[in-house]
């Protein structure tokens, strides 16, 4: 992936910020917009200055990573830095790219930003107000999978294997054929809509967007059957989806 990602540093030790500075400065894939020891000071500054990537330590004063994980701009994702693994579970949790224990080596840092590098390049749940610089590569129209975080891990989904989408919340769950289970992740509606092919899917409510090919039954209430769920269309997509009908 020929991108650089926007980052920042947020560590209240002063070493370990310089170690992670030394880090960002020889990997040209990251730009270092700044650094902070304060976790309330790099929160005001990334509500006016929202990037791509933060390295955060989780034991701070006034403010711990984790709390400030669930404060961020969306599209901003975390790679944690700290000395204790038992934190690495929990990191997990809010969806963190990776979880780096100190002291820190340089060849566990890139692999984290090759993770993180992935993540950008396959996720399309990146908002528009936050983009790659002007060295990205353009996301195609043409592109037939997605990537998800799932415990941990990404993992691949096939547009053609996708049943429907479940809203959650702040999660959502994505139904797929053939799995027993749905893969759950953290990630907005908004962001799944924006991800998945206009002409293959639509969403149908608040909580669900459906793959329309998929859909073997619309009663005369305007519910849809698909898979094992049946779904009813809403007053605010009733046009769109009645519209789609007619013209299939």
């Amino acid at each position: 992936m020929n991108c650089e990602l926007t980052c920042i540093i947020v560590d209240d030790e002063p070493l370990a910020v310089k170690l992670l500075e030394s880090f960002a400065a020889k990997t040209p894939q990251l730009r270092l917009e700044a650094s902070f020891t304060d976790s309330v000071e790099a929160l005001s500054w990334l509500k006016e200055h929202p990037v791509n990537l933060a390295f955060m330590d989780i034991q701070m004063p006034d403010m711990n990573g984790m709390e400030l994980s669930h404060m961020l701009p969306e599209g901003t994702k975390v790679i944690f830095t700290t000395a204790f693994k038992e934190y690495a579970f929990e990191s997990y949790e809010v969806s963190a790219i990776d979880f780096l224990l100190k002291p820190i080596r340089y060849n566990k840092f890139i692999a984290a930003v090759e993770k993180a590098e992935q993540w950008f390049s396959h996720s399309q749940a990146q908002p528009a107000d936050i983009p790659l610089s002007s060295h990205s590569l353009p996301l195609t129209s043409n592109k037939t999978s997605m990537f998800i975080r799932v415990d941990g891990e990404l993992r691949q989904i096939s547009f053609d294997h996708i049943l429907y989408v479940e809203g959650m919340k702040d999660y959502v769950r994505f139904h797929i054929e053939g799995e027993r289970l749905p893969l759950t992740t953290h990630m907005t509606m908004k962001a799944v809509e924006d991800a998945l092919p206009t002409d293959a899917f639509m969403r149908i409510n608040r909580s669900y967007i459906v793959r329309l090919d998929k859909i073997r039954t619309v009663d005369r209430n305007l519910c849809v059957y698909i898979g094992e769920e049946i779904i009813r269309v809403t007053d605010a997509y009733r046009e769109a989806f009645e519209h789609y009908v007619q013209t299939a």
